[in-house]
């Protein structure tokens, strides 16, 4: 893995978990509210361990019918051509562009699922030094068995959030340009979060769009990046800034890989899990704070779950808002902060989800001070985070001055305006809006800052 810089984690004293969840009431009509979701929490398997968490009634059939978002049982066919290892399968339901994420353990050994997706002969896979003498052999086995016809390529890039920048994905192009690589040809993202992006970005743009497909290897990407088609490069004055939305033809999540996943890197993709919880499922959040121990420990029931449901959740909310007019935006939580802090302290110092859970910590204390949550949601946050062994301060080279400046060029600014994830509302609710009291930020990057 590059090398980065090991945020201290708070060693505080968590306060109880145990507090009950606010009622359920309607949000605040004048900004973009988004309420709580409810889905099926049923566990995939009865060994997963639940504690006192009870399920809810699951998705109504009014909504399952709209976004086409939850986890399905795997069809009589797809269970004979992938043996049984598919968990689930969730949909994201995009009309003629609508694809599958398979989620299960031993999927790579399942040549069909990914042949299936291959429309032409030519393929190039997408890696990293980290990854590549771990998987790529399986990969180019997966595509190839019984299928002479397919030409697989391969290009190994450094790995580290660094090098997502343009001068790297020149070499994808290269690679592609050099095998002669034809509309037909499919592109593979092996690795995480930054393989995913700069893979999908080089397809939307390669001959002016090819087919790709995602199989993600980091918790982060399995239940974040590698779902919705968000793809691209950073540039040194801001995260993610030179980019398309660009969807792929499905999602392989093989549970796994996650077997040799440092555990750093582990704890960067609770983060995203998480995230959901707060802005839209407060049930998830609720299972998270029993089972946040057995995600730690990889225990593969627990992580199967989250990765299901972290998924139905970002597959719905993508189902209705590809391309991030509003509610999409939501699933941004803690990230106008973060990317500021992996912005100004230098990218991959901190891996994403550390600078994520900090920047959650600040939009919640935001959202206190405005005076739209209680206290409880706020050391239920803090407790969470430090059970995930995630940052809960910003590092202290971040001062106001540089929050701001790169906060200024955040693609959620709009007509010169700061628009902001925070929650309000009873936990699993949250607002996307400019129209807030500016004294607060201000007074939550004092409070957060060194001045």
């Amino acid at each position: 893995m590059a090398t980065s810089s090991t945020p201290s984690i708070n060693s505080a004293v968590c306060p109880s978990a145990d507090i009950s969840v606010a009622p359920r009431r309607s949000l605040f009509p004048a900004t973009a509210s988004f309420s709580p979701r409810r889905l099926d929490l049923r566990p995939l398997s009865s060994s997963l361990p639940l504690g006192r968490f009870k399920a809810p009634a699951p998705i109504s059939a009014r909504s399952r019918s709209r976004t086409s978002a939850c986890a399905s049982a795997v069809t009589e066919d797809a269970t004979k051509r992938a043996d049984s290892r598919v968990s689930t399968v969730v949909d994201v339901d995009l009309g003629s562009r609508s694809y599958p994420i398979y989620i299960g353990s031993g999927l790579l050994d399942e040549p069909d699922l990914l042949q299936r997706h291959v429309h032409g002969k030519s393929v190039l896979v997408v890696t990293n030094t980290t990854i590549a003498p771990l998987y790529l052999d399986k990969v180019v086995k997966a595509l190839t068995h019984g299928n002479e016809k397919v030409t697989v390529e391969s290009v190994i890039l450094p790995d580290g959030e660094k090098y997502k920048n343009m001068e790297t994905l020149m070499k994808v192009f290269d690679k592609a340009i050099e095998s002669r690589m034809d509309r037909r040809c499919t592109f593979v993202a092996l690795g995480g979060g930054v393989i995913g992006d700069m893979c999908g970005f080089a397809a939307a743009s390669f001959l002016r769009g090819v087919n790709f497909i995602q199989i993600p290897t980091t918790l982060m990407a399995q239940v974040d990046s590698s779902v919705g088609g968000k793809t691209g490069v950073n540039h040194p004055l801001g995260k993610n800034l030179i980019g398309a939305f660009y969807q792929p033809q499905c999602v392989l999540i093989d549970t796994d890989t996650l077997n040799t996943l440092p555990e750093r890197e582990l704890a960067s993709g609770i983060a995203e899990v998480v995230k959901y919880g707060l802005i839209r499922d407060a049930d998830f959040f609720e299972w998270q704070e029993t089972n946040m121990q057995s995600l730690l420990a990889r225990d593969p029931s627990a992580l199967v779950y989250a990765i299901k449901r972290s998924c139905e959740n970002k597959a719905e909310v993508v189902s209705l808002d590809e391309k991030e007019s509003g509610m999409r935006a939501t699933l941004n939580l803690g990230h106008t902060f973060g990317h500021a802090i992996e912005t100004a302290f230098g990218y991959g110092q901190w891996l994403h989800g550390e600078a994520v859970a900090a920047g959650m910590v600040m939009a919640v204390d935001m959202s206190h001070r405005l005076g739209w949550i209680d206290d409880t949601i706020v050391k239920r946050v803090f407790c969470i985070l430090q059970k995930g062994k995630l940052p809960t301060q910003p590092p202290e080279m971040m001062t106001v001055e540089k929050f701001k400046s790169v906060m200024a060029v955040d693609k959620k600014v709009a007509d010169g305006l700061l628009r902001l994830i925070l929650l309000k509302g009873p936990l699993g609710s949250c607002v996307f809006t400019g129209d807030y009291d500016q004294r607060a930020l201000d007074e939550t990057l004092r409070a957060f800052s060194k001045n």
